[in-house]
């Protein structure tokens, strides 16, 4: 006769504790909490500012007529973009850019390959070459209207007077180009610093194996340099056309705007602040900004490949 086995007693269940924050996502809330003012303060100053700016573009928009205010959807843009005045400035805008660029980049460039050399002095040189791009913009468009380009008393035309040369006004007679190499002056060191890094991030181990293989200093710049700067020549490039984009200093005061000079932020200041035009000055800001958002998305780009190019080395 057998006897009946005994059945476990049932197991209480234990409901789970409510579940809590993950001390991670606490120490990243706390590590945040301290830039919320910055953030606050910087949506305050830039963003809505530019919301108000986008709604008051959609305006047909005269300070001297507040009441005649009426709503036009994008019809300041339409007429921006179809204004012959505006579309001459976006083509100054972009002449301008590209030029300066482009120069700024090949002078940059090879002041980059002379101080990749060690020569006697060369830190004096270095600090003489990088002084233009520590000058305020306004200071230094001023050394070149009146230091520089005065016909009557300007260091250029001394120079041509010594020589038995022509006195021009340069001003007057070359206007967009005396811009443009005003700014030249002032942006070929930003460039020239980017190359140097660039060329100072070179495996001297790689061009000196080259050299002994018999490589001219030609090969060595076209085949090894050229290829190693195309980032950096890609990030001058994006940097410095975000900020000629938007250049207004040296065009109000060496030209004021006159001549062929005006550029498309010369244009929306004298659209705000002699025309009035509050709605196409607007219309004309948002579309610069437009372009340096884009110009600025790219430039990011590179300097994350950048960044990724370095660490994986």
């Amino acid at each position: 006769m057998t006897t009946p086995t005994a059945t476990p007693a049932p197991v209480a269940r234990t409901r789970a504790p409510a579940s809590r924050p993950a001390p991670q996502k606490l120490r990243a809330w706390a590590t945040r909490a301290p830039l919320l003012p910055a953030l606050v303060f910087m949506i305050v100053v830039t963003q809505l500012p530019f919301v108000a700016t986008l709604v008051i573009s959609l305006f047909d928009w005269n300070a001297l007529y507040p009441d005649a205010r009426h709503f036009t959807w994008f019809g300041n843009y339409s007429e921006v973009l179809t204004d012959p005045d505006l579309r001459k400035s976006v083509l100054t805008t972009i002449v301008l850019t590209v030029t300066v660029v482009v120069v700024s980049l090949v002078v940059g460039l090879g002041l980059a390959l002379l101080l990749d050399r060690k020569f006697k002095g060369r830190g004096l040189v270095r600090t003489l070459l990088i002084a233009p791009f520590l000058v305020v913009p306004v200071a230094a468009a001023l050394l070149w209207k009146h230091v520089l380009y005065n016909p009557e008393y300007g260091l250029l035309n001394g120079l041509l007077h010594y020589v038995g040369g022509p006195q021009p006004d340069w001003i007057s007679n070359t206007p967009l180009i005396a811009v443009e190499v005003a700014l030249i002056w002032q942006w070929t060191p930003f460039m020239m610093l980017i190359l140097l890094a660039g060329l100072q991030s070179r495996s001297p181990e790689l061009i000196e194996a080259a050299r002994m293989d018999g490589a001219s200093p030609w090969q060595v710049f076209r085949h090894m340099t050229l290829p190693h700067l195309r980032r950096y020549l890609e990030l001058g490039a994006l940097l410095g056309s975000i900020y000629i984009v938007q250049n207004f200093d040296a065009v109000f005061t060496l030209t004021s705007g006159g001549l062929g000079t005006a550029n498309l932020p010369y244009t929306v200041y004298q659209s705000f602040y002699q025309a009035h035009e509050n709605g196409l000055a607007s219309a004309a800001g948002v579309l610069v900004v437009i372009g340096s958002i884009i110009i600025a998305t790219f430039a990011l780009r590179v300097v994350s490949s950048l960044f990724r190019e370095e660490g994986s080395r």
